[in-house]
């Protein structure tokens, strides 16, 4: 329990804005499934409203919003079209596996003298 004035005040605060913040995320996550139960440009827009909100307000940072809308654009999009996008994986260098162990061989190995 806070003892000093400023610190009783900064409570108060806190709890006030907590009650408002969590007002806020509810709705854009309500809004949020409605579009995902029905996706249409209507409720899309109503569930970008509800993001942009949020993150004018610092409960969301600007980059989770930004990905938020585009999960919901993208799912809007698939709906659309019947077909789900795939994004391609970057190819990744095979290293093979006898070249790696000769040099840990090599790098434990006691020297001679």
């Amino acid at each position: 329990m806070p003892i000093l004035k400023n610190a009783k005040k900064a409570l108060r605060v806190s709890k006030r804005k907590t009650v408002i913040n969590s007002r806020v995320k509810s709705r854009m996550k309500t809004l949020s499934d409605a579009f995902l139960a029905n996706p249409t440009p209507a409720t899309l827009a109503a569930a970008y409203s509800s993001i942009d909100i949020a993150a004018k307000g610092n409960i969301l940072k600007k980059n989770k919003a930004a990905r938020l809308k585009s999960q919901l654009s993208r799912f809007l999009a698939e709906s659309a079209t019947g077909e789900k996008k795939t994004v391609a994986k970057p190819k990744t260098a095979k290293k093979t596996v006898k070249k790696t162990v000769k040099k840990v061989a090599k790098k434990t190995s006691p020297k001679k003298k």
